[in-house]
């Protein structure tokens, strides 16, 4: 059923459901339609839905009706114009035909892709959900543009292309490396382009400067070394587990056990040094080691990257007392004999 048989009378309907006046142009039509329909879409009458749908469908039925009654108008006045006597040339300036769908202002050299009214505007009214009503399909796009709406419109061609994740990869280093510095080479392997177009494996040696006193986590970074698409590879440290040492920021920890016997009396120890085969002697004879004991050897720890390479932590030795497991009751005896004036 064509709309064209519709009366003034159901055409004045038409407007009152628009809420715009009988003197609106097929540009405050489209500006009142786009604003109803997102206003009474079901998906956001959920609580009415029947009365969304009934308004969402009357919507609908005026924009058709009224979009075709002025484009009917727009044609009409093409054609009287065709018959009329021919302007001077300043005349033909002032006037932009309604039929050029391609050229957007006369102020403007630019030539824009024709936009096409009815495939582009359902884009800005789809919800979520399905089965739902959607906007009106004509098989004849109108033609919108006037000397009213002659704003150029500018297409960006380029698009921006976002720099890929980086890959993380752990480069694994002894408590040794990390105190004296070392140097790394790691084979890493990417995807590259061939010259036949296939990706193909590649692989490349990198080396890594690790500097004395670097701490886990440490992050060394190669740009442009990932894939194809020159994303970015970072190393991490990451610490070996010593046998012997703890690393705590930069000072070393180091457990050493003795018997309850020397504790008491004195005792000598060798201690060693780490980064080397250096050895350290202590002699504990005039002190009595109890447990939870500490002794700080300074300067003994790690190097300070950020300072000078004689700067370092210290070297903390702590105590750990043997406790016999049995004494008889001689050595019971023996024991209180001894301790008991030194509670």
């Amino acid at each position: 059923m064509g709309e064209s048989t519709k009366s003034p009378s159901s055409a004045s309907k038409y407007y009152g459901i628009l809420e715009i006046p009988k003197s609106a142009s097929l540009k405050d039509i489209c500006k009142a339609y786009k604003h109803l329909v997102k206003k009474w879409h079901p998906d956001r009458n959920k609580s009415n839905p029947a009365e969304a749908v009934d308004k969402f469908r009357s919507i609908n039925e005026a924009y058709r009706v009224l979009s075709k009654k002025k484009r009917e108008e727009a044609d009409l006045f093409k054609s009287d114009a065709a018959k009329t006597p021919k302007k001077n040339s300043r005349d033909e300036e002032d006037e932009l035909q309604i039929s050029s769908p391609t050229l957007l202002s006369r102020t403007t050299s630019r030539i824009s892709p024709t936009v096409d009214f009815y495939t582009s505007m359902p884009a800005c009214f789809t919800m979520s959900g399905t089965n739902t009503p959607t906007t009106p399909v004509s098989d004849q796009p109108p033609n919108y543009l006037s000397k009213v709406a002659s704003k150029p419109i500018i297409f960006s061609q380029s698009t921006s292309r976002r720099k890929p994740q980086p890959i993380e990869k752990k480069l694994e280093c002894t408590l040794e490396e990390l105190c004296n510095g070392c140097v790394k080479k790691v084979i890493i392997t990417r995807d590259a382009v061939a010259t036949t177009g296939l990706i193909v494996k590649e692989e490349e040696v990198v080396t890594i400067m690790v500097k004395p006193g670097w701490k886990r986590g440490t992050k060394i970074t190669f740009e442009g070394k990932g894939d194809e698409r020159a994303g970015d590879i970072i190393f991490s440290i990451d610490e070996k587990t010593h046998p012997l040492y703890k690393r705590e920021g930069d000072d070393l920890l180091l457990g050493v056990e003795i018997p309850l016997v020397q504790a008491l009396t004195g005792c000598t120890i060798t201690v060693p040094l780490l980064g080397g085969d250096e050895v350290m002697t202590m002699s504990f004879d005039d002190e009595i080691i109890h447990p939870g004991f500490e002794k700080v050897i300074p300067g003994q720890g790690m190097p300070k990257p950020k300072q000078e390479s004689t700067n370092r932590g210290d070297l903390v030795l702590q105590f750990l007392i043997q406790f016999p497991l049995e004494l008889s009751e001689e050595q019971k005896s023996e024991v209180v004999s001894i301790l008991e004036n030194h509670s």
